[in-house]
């Protein structure tokens, strides 16, 4: 994973000036909070995470539909 130097923001700073570190996650979509210089917390977009959740759900129902009807002679006869 490639981090743009222009996303990392010192945890000074990020106390200091909040409305910078907003700013730099409407550009970049994320901002790495460096304590110590080692990074140590993230803020990201709520829109990326959203979008990230959403394919994952989709991924378990597609996984679950597929199980389903794999099984669903196994199924039947548990459910009786």
């Amino acid at each position: 994973m490639l981090i743009n130097p222009k996303s990392q923001v010192s945890i000074t700073e990020a106390n200091q000036n909040f409305s910078k570190v907003a700013k730099i996650v409407d550009e970049e979509k994320m901002v790495i909070i460096l304590k110590q210089n080692k990074p140590k917390y993230l803020i990201i977009d709520f829109e990326e995470i959203s979008q990230m959740n959403s394919g994952e759900e989709r991924a378990w129902e597609d996984i679950s539909r597929k199980m389903l009807l794999e099984n669903f002679e196994a199924y039947k006869a548990l459910a009786k």
